[in-house]
């Protein structure tokens, strides 16, 4: 038996200004009381594409392989996975339910791909709802949008 993977908690937001417009993601790692929080931002973008950017960056920072429990407060997010829409964007060639091209398809890959690196459980938060962490990254993607 392999050595058991490390569990963390991450919260992930993205903020933008306008939609389209400059944009900001953020994220909070946690790993045994240790906290480490990450924010980049862009300067023309959407704020769907800074809710996936947030949970890409999030993920990717992770030097191994984890046991990750994912918080977020977008439904695009969630739902993507909880309800494994990528399955059908893949076999359709990457186009959506309508045959239209997905959004955000570039994203979705890397996402995807980190995905397969480690073992994530996508959970839904509600926005603005008090969750100290998740008003922390709100705040820090806010911080990162390019002025």
């Amino acid at each position: 038996m392999g050595a058991e993977m490390k569990k963390v908690v991450i919260y992930t937001d993205g903020a933008c200004s306008g939609n389209p417009g400059p944009g900001g993601w953020a994220a909070i790692l946690e790993y045994e009381g240790n906290v480490k929080e990450i924010s980049g931002g862009e300067k023309k973008t959407t704020n769907q594409r800074m809710e996936i950017r947030a949970a890409y960056e999030a993920l990717h920072a992770l030097k191994h392989p984890c046991e990750v429990t994912l918080y977020s407060d977008s439904a695009y997010v969630i739902n993507c996975f909880r309800q494994k829409w990528y399955v059908n964007w893949q076999r359709n060639g990457w186009r959506n339910s309508k045959g239209d091209p997905v959004q955000n398809q570039d994203l979705w890959e890397l996402l995807l791909q980190e995905t397969q690196r480690h073992r994530v459980q996508f959970t839904k938060v509600k926005g603005h709802a008090g969750i100290a962490r998740n008003e922390r990254c709100d705040q820090l993607a806010r911080k990162a949008i390019p002025q």
